[in-house]
């Protein structure tokens, strides 16, 4: 990102819409979107600083977030959320891992069309982004 500032920007300002903006999901959640991806990236600094937002965003809490970085499924997080984090998930490792059950799940556990979109949203911009940061490290 420091390398070419002006490249940079658009896509911080696609994070800054799916992170800070009004939307059904909290910005903890959002966070721990951020924050999951990131992790699975083995990006420290990412996880690190979404990490502490979405604690933040929790009331101080980072036990969630430690928790969804470990194993999701067994976090104390909404089901709706496990559901958008396996789509999460997917898309980390690639956009066509994502099936139409893991989106059905969502659904069934209250997830808009909105919420699985900006999910996978957030997961791929923090796919680039939280790689960038590590292959720049490298």
């Amino acid at each position: 990102m420091a390398f070419r500032p002006e490249t940079s920007k658009p896509l911080n300002e696609l994070v800054e819409v799916l992170l800070l903006k009004p939307n059904t999901l909290t910005p903890g959640e959002r966070e721990l979107i951020a924050t999951y991806v990131s992790s699975q990236n083995d990006c420290f600094y990412c996880q690190t600083i979404h990490g502490a937002i979405a604690a933040h965003h929790l009331g101080g809490d980072d036990d969630p977030v430690i928790k969804v970085k470990r194993d999701f499924e067994h976090a104390h997080v909404s089901e709706k959320l496990k559901a958008l984090l396996v789509i999460a998930g997917k898309v980390q490792k690639g956009g066509k891992n994502v099936t139409s059950e893991d989106v059905e799940r969502a659904r069934e556990q209250g997830a808009t069309d909105l919420e699985i979109h900006d999910t996978v949203l957030i997961a791929a911009a923090f796919n680039g982004h939280s790689r960038d940061t590590v292959a720049s490290r490298a």
